[in-house]
């Protein structure tokens, strides 16, 4: 059989993928993994008392806002990388605007604060447990992409699998600031960031080997 008779015969009865099929495996993922996260959390952490007090502060949606536009972004950028050959260049870039807005805040915070409160600032009362509850909270969502993500087509499997990581771990970082107490951004800045890179460097190994063709 020549060249042009196989490419005939691979091709042969192959329907269109419908619209929205990558967005869609990895939005399944996601949303699976995070019910399980939002439960792991509630029946592990459980969901801070002061939860509706919080909410009329400028930082629990701080801590809302950065994670959840981490996670959006994350999102898109996967979706790119989701589809053989795809760029993802503005969506990569897009990825740092809340990692500068956070920084931003966290120096403005630091500049204007007393010096003897610079320590508490930036320690808080969980430094030694907020990252690693990250992981943890971000595991089942990381399980539920990566599995969507194996039934797509990336052609930088350590690129994809990084993404998929950080992805997963600003979900995490964001289902458990509806536990975390911490209200300080240079706290947020540097040790919720800490745990969803942590994610992403897991990520970026597990894709290496789980993500190739």
């Amino acid at each position: 059989m020549n060249t042009d008779a196989l490419i005939e015969r691979l091709s042969d009865n192959l329907a269109p993928v419908r619209p929205g099929a990558v967005l869609r495996a990895l939005v399944l993922g996601l949303g699976a993994g995070a019910l399980v996260s939002f439960a792991l959390m509630a029946l592990w952490l459980g969901v801070r008392p002061d939860l509706a007090g919080a909410m009329s502060t400028f930082a629990f949606w701080m801590k809302f806002f950065y994670t959840l536009l981490l996670a959006l972004f994350g999102l898109w950028t996967l979706e790119r990388l989701a589809r053989p050959g795809a760029r993802a260049d503005l969506q990569a870039m897009l990825v740092l605007v809340p990692l500068a807005a956070i920084a931003a805040i966290a120096v403005l915070q630091w500049t204007a604060a007393p010096a003897g409160t610079h320590r508490h600032l930036l320690m808080g009362n969980s430094h030694t447990v907020c990252p690693w509850r990250i992981v943890v909270l971000s595991l089942p969502v990381f399980a539920g992409v990566f599995v969507g993500l194996r039934r797509l087509a990336p052609t930088r499997p350590v690129l994809a699998g990084a993404t998929a990581g950080l992805l997963a771990g600003a979900a995490g970082a964001w289902i458990y600031a509806f536990h975390c107490t911490e209200n300080a951004a240079p706290f947020v800045a540097l040790w919720y960031t800490c745990g969803i890179v942590l994610v992403g460097a897991a990520g970026a190994a597990l894709g290496r080997v789980g993500l190739r063709w």
